[in-house]
C-alpha cells in the first residue's frame, strides 16, 4: 500500500548561509515577484495571458526563464522552496543594485512554498501546461510518499489543468522512472504516450539535465496529456 504523502515534500529549504546578496534578493526581489491570487490566477501579471502554465520545482531557474522569454503571452508560475534556487533565478533577473528597481517580466510570478499548497486552492481547469523536470527522486522505497508523482497528487492535477492540458515530466532517476510508470499505468485522467528519449523540442535545457548526461543517465520525457 502506497503511503499518502506527507504535508510537505521537502526538507531543508538552504543548502548554505546566504551571501548578502542573495538575501537582498529573497528580500526586496522575491516579493515583487511572488504570486498571490490563487482564486482567479491570471489577475496576478501584468498582461492578459493566453495560457496560463505552472512549472513545480525550477531548481536553477533555466527552464522557466526559458519559457518565459520565449513565449511573452503565455503566463507562468514558477514555484521553488530552496533559497538557493530562487536566489539563483532572481540573480539572473536584476542586475546588482536593482533588487527593488529593476524591471521583471510581467508574465512571470514566483511561489516559494510547496506547489501542491498552492494547486489545492486553484480554480478547476485553469492550468494549460504543467512541468516537473527532474524532481527530486527520493530514491528509497520508505521516501516513496514523498515524490510528487503519486496515487493522491494525480487528481488534485487533472482537476487544475484543461482537458488536452499537457502535463510534461522528466526524469534521469531509474528508480523515478519506474514510479511514474507504475503510477501512471493504474489511473485513468491522462493518455500516457511513451516517454522520449531525447529532449523534444521545445524543451529548455536545465542543469540537471546537463549533470545527468554527464554521468551517462539516460533520462526520459514524458508528455501525459489530461484526458476530456
Amino acid at each position: 500500500m502506497v503511503k499518502p504523502p506527507p504535508d510537505r515534500l521537502y526538507g531543508r529549504q538552504r543548502s548554505h548561509p546566504l551571501r548578502p546578496r542573495q538575501q537582498l534578493l529573497l528580500d526586496a526581489t522575491l516579493p515583487r515577484l511572488r504570486f498571490s491570487a490563487p482564486d482567479a490566477p491570471a489577475s496576478a501579471f501584468g498582461i492578459a495571458p493566453a495560457e496560463l502554465w505552472f512549472e513545480v520545482g525550477f531548481g536553477g531557474g533555466e527552464h522557466a526563464l526559458a519559457q518565459a522569454e520565449a513565449h511573452p503571452a503565455i503566463a507562468l508560475i514558477a514555484c521553488e522552496v530552496f533559497e538557493n534556487g530562487l536566489c539563483s533565478l532572481l540573480g539572473r533577473l536584476v542586475p546588482e543594485g536593482g533588487e527593488e528597481t529593476a524591471p521583471l517580466p510581467s508574465n512571470l510570478r514566483l511561489w516559494d512554498d510547496d506547489a501542491r499548497t498552492l494547486l489545492r486552492q486553484m480554480p478547476d481547469r485553469c492550468l494549460d501546461r504543467l512541468f516537473l523536470l527532474f524532481p527530486d527522486p527520493w530514491p528509497k522505497a520508505r521516501h516513496a510518499k514523498r515524490r510528487f508523482v503519486h496515487p493522491e497528487t494525480i487528481p488534485l492535477l487533472a482537476r487544475v489543468l484543461k482537458p488536452g492540458a499537457v502535463w510534461r515530466v522528466a526524469s534521469d532517476d531509474p528508480t523515478y522512472q519506474g514510479w511514474v510508470r507504475e503510477v501512471m499505468a493504474v489511473q485513468a485522467l491522462f493518455d500516457t504516450p511513451e516517454p522520449a528519449t531525447e529532449r523534444p523540442e521545445g524543451w529548455p535545457p536545465t542543469r540537471y539535465e546537463a549533470k545527468a548526461l554527464r554521468a551517462g543517465r539516460q533520462p526520459l520525457y514524458w508528455s501525459f496529456v489530461r484526458r476530456g
